[in-house]
């Protein structure tokens, strides 16, 4: 028998939204759905969570721009993203991604582990 379970919306802004759901052999992980033009991110992990050392995002569909720093170091570097791509973030990069297209990617982690390791220096 097939099996069609609804996602679990868990944000919306004007950056766009983001659903969480449930992998029964991994556990919660997050679906980001961003609008073309918005930035997500600006901040960085310490490692707290074994999810974000590194951080691990796989970007479905469209283009995107990472920006990212080590923390408290002034020069930003920039990389051009086309999905799909799997992107690593290690802890201690300060990190955002601007889409420049419409977006979707996959976050390997839970928006618990998300707000308890997220920290911002700026």
């Amino acid at each position: 028998m097939i099996t069609i379970t609804p996602l679990d919306k868990v944000g919306s802004n004007e950056q766009g939204y983001t659903y969480e759901y449930f992998h029964e052999r991994y556990g919660r992980h997050l679906i980001g759905f961003r609008k073309a033009g918005s930035v997500s991110g600006r901040h960085y992990h310490k490692g707290l969570s074994l999810t974000k050392d590194p951080e691990i995002l796989i970007l479905a569909s469209g283009n995107a721009q990472l920006n990212w720093r080590k923390v408290n170091d002034t020069l930003t570097e920039q990389v051009f993203v086309e999905a799909p791509a799997r992107i690593e973030i290690p802890a201690y990069i300060w990190h955002e991604l601007l889409a420049l297209t419409d977006c979707t990617f996959i976050e390997l982690n839970s928006l618990s582990e998300h707000q308890a390791d997220t920290f911002r220096d700026e």
